[in-house]
């Protein structure tokens, strides 16, 4: 598009106003750039990452957030955008898992001490029996890697159990390369010593520590960073519906037509692949692994119970409950209830996949009944505000034929200008939290203006091992 001066400029267009799009607008900001535009079909910013208020003042979140970064610059953004300590609530992460009736602290692997003794001989036999049988074959998938790197009992008891009902597949259809930093490896003689001096473990991870907005849920993130952007370069309300590869024009709901030099796509690839009319070619789009996600906000009247106050968030793996994990939310921020002297929350998250099916109209009786079941609620009455929403297309879930069907894909719609990018663009799990979506989109600036490396998308290894 030529310029005043009659030179040539670069038109960028953005699709999807979530961590990885405003990571890219920032970064073209910064470099002082101005001709872009993010589009945002919604009617906020964030993506997966957006906050909602419900009528009666509760704040909630798309799942369970947890804010943490291998980033530098991430981190220097937060500290621009939100830079007063009033602005962030600061917390050790307590999460813990519910089973049998009892509390274990996570990670699971490193605190079986807290298990019944038969339980526990059980998964510190399996341990032992792996020890003896020493180094095996390589595991070809992720059910294999649980039981070859955990033993027996954890795996029946935990690993095997919680990883379905997270990811609805099964678990011989994954690979394990994508787990790097996310599950903590185990040290026989530690679990024992911990047994021995019954000590804890939990200090394991790099969200050990993690901040949250004091105002405004997850969201309150980008919405600051939208708001130190220009006027009018993040546009809401305006879906893509078609996107022309040949002319390198995109087409929106509104009627508008917009050409682009460069487009990144946020939207997930299945629907890129749609609305940019390539998968005819690419017919086995379809079968990516896809997770869906029902969350359920419950607010409830009075004081947090004490065994609950300082609890994070809490694992699930039994099947006495649809959920497979329970955020204490209301300890993230006081300020995500009304009035936190009078009433708490939480809020649930319930998984939904092909192979794993929910009915929609129970999920929310089916949530308080497994709160009631696993003592977490005590009363159904106390329940004063019930906040529902199903998410589509939550988790790009890692399967065995994933990169096959993903690379030939990217690469086609990068011939023509388009790159899909961010948790679903990229249907890159293992690099799919806020931090590492947001440098997803600053990153994929750099390489389109100077041909710098993309690491975080092509080197997911090399990001998770840093900064811990």
């Amino acid at each position: 598009m030529p310029a005043p001066d009659g030179t040539e400029k670069t038109r960028i267009l953005i699709l999807g106003a979530g961590p990885t799009g405003l990571g890219a607008a920032w970064r073209l900001h910064e470099l002082g750039e101005d001709n872009w535009v993010v589009f945002e079909r919604s009617d906020r910013v964030g993506g997966l990452s957006a906050s909602f208020r419900d009528e009666l003042n509760y704040t909630w979140d798309v799942g369970g957030h947890v804010l943490f970064s291998h980033y530098d610059y991430f981190d220097q953004v937060l500290d621009t955008i939100m830079p007063g300590p009033e602005q962030w609530c600061s917390h050790e992460r307590e999460s813990w898992i519910r089973i049998q009736g009892r509390w274990v602290p996570y990670p699971f692997q490193m605190n079986i001490r807290h298990l019944k003794p038969e339980p526990f001989l059980e998964c510190l036999r399996g341990l032992l029996e792996l020890r003896k049988a020493g180094e095996g074959d390589p595991p070809d998938n992720f059910g294999r890697w649980i039981d070859a790197s955990f033993g027996e009992g954890i795996a029946r008891l935990f690993l095997r159990p919680y990883n379905w009902k997270v990811w609805g597949h099964p678990l011989e259809k994954m690979p394990w390369n994508w787990v790097g930093d996310r599950v903590a490896t185990v040290d026989v003689m530690r679990i024992i010593e911990n047994y021995v001096h019954q000590r804890d473990d939990v200090s394991w991870g790099p969200n050990h520590r993690f901040r949250f907005p004091s105002f405004g849920g997850t969201g309150a993130i980008w919405t600051n960073l939208s708001m130190r952007l220009p006027a009018n370069k993040v546009r809401l309300n305006e879906e893509c519906r078609k996107i022309d590869l040949d002319s390198r024009k995109a087409h929106f709901r509104s009627g508008r037509v917009e050409e682009f030099d460069f487009l990144l796509s946020t939207m997930d690839l299945q629907q890129l692949c749609g609305i940019s009319k390539i998968k005819e070619r690419f017919r086995d789009v379809d079968d990516l692994g896809i997770a869906s996600t029902h969350v359920v906000g419950l607010g409830i009247r009075g004081t947090t119970p004490g065994e609950l106050a300082k609890k994070c968030w809490v694992y699930f793996p039994e099947d006495d409950s649809p959920f497979y994990r329970v955020t204490h939310f209301s300890h993230y921020s006081p300020n995500n209830v009304p009035d936190i002297t009078k009433g708490w929350s939480l809020m649930a998250e319930v998984s939904q996949t092909s192979f794993k099916s929910v009915d929609a109209s129970r999920v929310v009786e089916s949530v308080i009944q497994g709160l009631l079941d696993s003592g977490l609620l005590d009363d159904r009455t106390l329940v004063e505000n019930v906040w529902y929403r199903f998410f589509p297309a939550t988790y790009p879930v890692p399967t065995l034929e994933r990169d096959s069907i993903v690379e030939p894909v990217l690469a086609c719609l990068r011939e023509r200008g388009v790159y899909s990018r961010g948790r679903m663009g990229a249907w890159k799990y293992e690099v799919g939290n806020m931090d590492h979506s947001f440098m997803q989109g600053k990153e994929w600036v750099d390489h389109v203006f100077f041909g710098a490396e993309e690491v975080t998308l092509h080197r997911p290894h090399i990001v998770n091992a840093s900064k811990k």
